[in-house]
């Protein structure tokens, strides 16, 4: 992507929840879908936390600084009930929580600002910091751009308590480490990957033109999310 087209956006509705504690790794490790020791080798892991029958709860983004772990989340009320979920986990381990309802997070496309998004090559990266040398668009541009990538927005496009980490195509959007061991809903999970047991996935539709029994999720223009059977 060249110069000419870089910008970035505030990605609306997002909350913020600072994990502190010296057990605040392993705490976290032993919950969500993909590996939190990759931040000793990349600035951003992408994870899901999900109930113990494997179905979709929370999506977030971690970044590490100062012997905190930041969870770029969904805002509002779904912040409040991600803290909440996590404090019901803590038990005895040496973990806090803060938790915000609102935050600023800016995506940000070419040009390196912030963290790079794990979750495909073309999304670019997220940020806590307003970029100051490119132009701002706005939130449609990069909601457009996410659509046409397949690349699920948290629960616009994956239903809390049903959706399944196959039907959100999370494996292919690194989510998900079917190595790291257990974590709350894994059996489940890896069942379903390695049997192939999923009969609908997300995919990138024409709103205009949707395949016969699809269930469209998030739009923007002329495209959409839709779960579609395979």
């Amino acid at each position: 992507m060249t110069a000419q087209t870089s910008f970035y956006t505030r990605l609306p509705k997002r909350g913020l929840i600072t994990l502190s504690g010296t057990d605040r790794k392993a705490f976290l490790q032993d919950l969500v879908t993909n590996d939190v020791n990759l931040l000793d080798t990349q600035g951003c892991v992408y994870a899901c936390l999900l109930s113990p029958q494997g179905k979709f709860m929370h999506d977030f983004f971690t970044t590490e600084e100062n012997d905190n772990l930041f969870l770029d989340c969904e805002g509002g009320e779904r912040a409040l009930h991600l803290a909440k979920v996590l404090k019901m986990y803590a038990l005895r381990a040496d973990v806090t929580f803060d938790a915000q309802e609102s935050t600023d997070i800016y995506a940000v496309i070419g040009q390196a600002h912030g963290h790079k998004d794990p979750r495909h090559e073309n999304i670019g990266y997220r940020s806590f910091d307003k970029p100051t040398s490119i132009d701002e668009k706005p939130f449609e541009e990069w909601d457009h751009l996410r659509i046409s990538l397949t690349l699920p927005d948290g629960s616009r496009d994956l239903i809390i308590g049903k959706s399944t980490m196959d039907e959100g195509n999370m494996d292919q959007i690194n989510a998900i480490d079917y190595n790291k061991g257990c974590y709350v809903g894994q059996e489940i999970t890896a069942r379903m990957h390695y049997r192939g047991l999923g009969k609908r996935r997300l995919q990138t539709v024409n709103v205009n033109t949707l395949p016969e029994k699809a269930e469209l999720r998030s739009s923007c223009g002329e495209i959409g999310i839709a779960l579609v059977r395979v």
